[in-house]
């Protein structure tokens, strides 16, 4: 398949092993190459979610995405429109790594970076399909220090089944390979500082997915 342009909208979709579509993300590409995949969002770019995380998000309530992980495992979810909101995204993710780095911006500059555990891509005609594994990576802007988030979230969806003993041995290696690039300055971290600097360009508006939205707007999580 041919490399996506930059500036092209592609779509990120979380997709389930049933095949059911978890989520959908409008991105627009910054560089496509044989490392890696980078794309980026700012907020307004167009979502659609699994309705109970987002009403999760919007009530402040934890405890509903745990109920959306059930529906996960029961296969009975749905899914609402939704907008990104608060930050800007920044994407790298190689194409065959269990993982993709992203980089979260406020109007102060660069929040943090987030190593995002997920399934290698499959490419689409409209983007890359993933699947995201819930336990996260979360680094301070300068590298200095980190912690793992949603290990809790993680366990649950283990017991769930939703992560399957192999994904699990697989998130296992790819922890070790995002904190060996972190501790070796390699990857996205060997060019940090390019990254800290690094803003989205006004001239391109925020994506959209490729349909029309079928259900009403609601809020979705800004990752982190």
């Amino acid at each position: 398949m041919e490399s996506f342009k930059a500036g092209e909208t592609v779509v990120r979709r979380d997709v389930h092993r049933s095949g059911r579509v978890w989520s959908e993300h409008a991105l627009r590409v910054v560089a496509d190459t044989s490392e890696a995949l980078m794309a980026a969002c700012p907020p307004g770019a167009e979502t659609r979610w699994p309705a109970l995380y987002a009403k999760a998000r919007a009530d402040g309530d934890r405890s509903v995405r745990t109920e959306a992980f059930d529906a996960m495992a029961t296969g009975t979810w749905e899914l609402a429109d939704a907008v990104w909101q608060e930050t800007e995204l920044l994407m790298w993710k190689p194409a065959a790594a269990w993982f993709s780095v992203n980089a979260f911006y406020t109007s102060g500059g660069l929040r943090n970076w987030y190593v995002n555990f997920e399934h290698p891509t499959r490419r689409t005609t409209d983007g890359f399909d993933t699947f995201d594994l819930t336990v996260d990576l979360v680094v301070d802007p300068d590298l200095t220090s980190w912690h793992w988030k949603d290990e809790d979230e993680y366990a649950h969806v283990r017991r769930l089944g939703i992560v399957t003993d192999t994904e699990h041995q697989a998130v296992d290696a790819a922890r070790a390979q995002a904190l060996a690039m972190l501790a070796e300055r390699s990857g996205p971290f060997a060019d940090a500082a390019a990254w800290m600097s690094w803003r989205w360009n006004p001239a391109w508006p925020a994506p959209s997915l490729p349909r029309p939205a079928t259900v009403p707007k609601g809020v979705a999580p800004t990752g982190g």
